[in-house]
């Protein structure tokens, strides 16, 4: 759950701006998209597969080039 203590003399779009950054690094957004239809667990295990070989098919990150 996210709280956010209004700041003395913050204004009202100040409150807003840091409540949206708050739930937006807590995943809630993420996660309420995610819930938002009845997903089939073999549809969940196909879509994690096709990431993992999206991700296996991409050149390594060389670092310092």
């Amino acid at each position: 759950m996210v709280k956010l203590i209004v700041r003395d003399r913050e204004s009202i779009q100040e409150a807003v701006r840091r409540f949206r950054k708050l739930v937006e690094r807590s995943g809630i957004k993420k996660e309420m998209r995610r819930r938002e239809y009845y997903e089939k667990p073999s549809e969940i295990r196909r879509r994690a597969r096709l990431r993992a070989e999206r991700r296996s098919r991409r050149p390594p990150v060389r670092p310092g080039l």
